[in-house]
């Protein structure tokens, strides 16, 4: 049987986005499609790239707390994990997960003033799989 790691990482594998969810200004809550991250350390920490001026932004720094969600449509399973969300606009951020290519979202390059970094740390989360669901803590 495969461990709550294994089977979050296949889903997160075989997921051709993720699904961010935010606090907005009103208190209600709001999804956002996103492509996948762009690093992942283990089930823990995950790196995405986005816009500055993007409302998820904005409502991130007023209030971390966040989710992601990963689906596998091929397998029918899901993961959802809970944690918080960090604005990163340093150098050594943005440099960490620039990509060839990047100039056609931040045409002026990796010091765009419109390109930031979201660093989402989990701490815990629930998966569907085989007509099951689980939580698991994330250490």
């Amino acid at each position: 049987m495969e461990s709550s790691e294994q089977i979050v990482a296949h889903v997160i594998e075989n997921s051709d986005m993720a699904l961010v969810c935010y606090i907005d200004e009103d208190e209600c809550p709001v999804t956002k499609a996103m492509l996948k991250p762009r690093e992942c350390e283990g089930i823990k920490t995950f790196w995405f790239t986005t816009n500055t001026s993007s409302n998820k932004v904005k409502c991130y720094k007023k209030n971390n707390k966040a989710s992601i969600y990963f689906v596998d449509h091929r397998n029918f399973c899901g993961i959802n994990l809970i944690g918080q969300m960090e604005v990163l606009e340093t150098a050594e951020a943005k440099e960490r997960i620039w990509r060839e290519g990047d100039e056609m979202y931040y045409p002026a390059g990796v010091t765009d003033s419109d390109y930031c970094v979201l660093r989402f740390t989990a701490l815990q989360g629930r998966y569907y799989s085989n007509f099951h669901s689980e939580n698991f803590e994330i250490r």
